[in-house]
């Protein structure tokens, strides 16, 4: 079973004023999906950023953050607002998907997740297994979750993944990024940046600018630290630059290309 993370950041145009997706990506990445389930049927579940729809109202109200009672009204409000952006994103998502003849289910992580502290403490996959098991792709997306503690957080993609993986018996994880792996700088910014080829602790984190590629999920920093722990357990992940023609599909066939690799010694 695949767990595939498609980033916002390759959905989404982030640059633009407004929420805008990138439909060229979108079916691109879609295509090179079929064209790989076409050869062999594999148990795929996919997971998407949010991108430029919920990372601005989720930073405008203070999603996560703790907060008096007196703002809850207005907290809920930016709650809500932030679940209609990822909501209208993933909408989008699915519809280039089935029009791609993908046959894709969306779960809305909100609906049968929550948290405490920021982690995940409920999480009831049944029917995302029964889906799975008629043949179906669920597809669930970074969304904002009650929490025992703070109320309401936003629950990253990521994270999400980390928690399917152990849950699901996955045997291949696949991050998409806009870049080619983990370096140690933003690499669009600063050409001395450091590509790393494998990370197996959280000891290779000391030469890391925690600076750059920060977003309300904890950028590319947060991505290692959830796939770290799966390293743990001997999950093996790997991210890689899914804005580059046919990598989706090289790695759904197990095909070498370049990306970074997180396992365990």
């Amino acid at each position: 079973m695949i767990i595939l993370k498609l980033g916002g950041s390759i959905l989404t145009k982030k640059d633009s004023v407004n929420p805008e997706i990138d439909y060229d990506n979108l079916n691109r990445i879609a295509s090179e999906i079929k064209r790989s389930l076409d050869k062999k049927h594999k148990e795929l579940v996919i997971v998407h950023g949010a991108g430029s729809f919920g990372h601005p109202p989720a930073k405008k109200y203070g999603i996560g953050k703790e907060f008096k009672n007196s703002e809850y009204p207005e907290k809920r409000i930016g709650f809500s607002k932030t679940q209609n952006a990822v909501k209208k994103l993933n909408m989008e998502v699915c519809e280039v998907f089935t029009n791609n003849n993908l046959p894709v289910i969306s779960l809305q992580p909100s609906t049968f997740i929550s948290t405490s502290n920021g982690r995940i403490n409920i999480a009831n996959l049944d029917f995302l297994k029964k889906y799975l098991k008629e043949g179906f792709i669920p597809i669930l997306y970074g969304d904002v979750v009650l929490d025992d503690d703070l109320k309401i957080v936003v629950l990253s993609g990521d994270q999400i993944i980390q928690y399917l993986a152990k849950n699901l018996n996955s045997d291949k994880i696949i991050l998409g990024t806009d870049v080619d792996g983990v370096y140690n700088k933003n690499p669009k910014t600063n050409n001395d940046a450091t590509f790393f080829k494998e990370f197996n602790s959280l000891d290779d984190l000391d030469s890391f600018d925690l600076t750059t590629n920060v977003d309300v999920t904890g950028g590319m920093l947060g991505k290692v630290k959830e796939l770290l722990e799966l390293a743990d357990l001997g999950i093996e992940s790997k991210i890689i630059n899914i804005g580059k023609k046919d990598f989706v599909y090289k790695a759904l066939e197990d095909e070498d290309i370049k990306g970074t690799i997180i396992s365990k010694k």
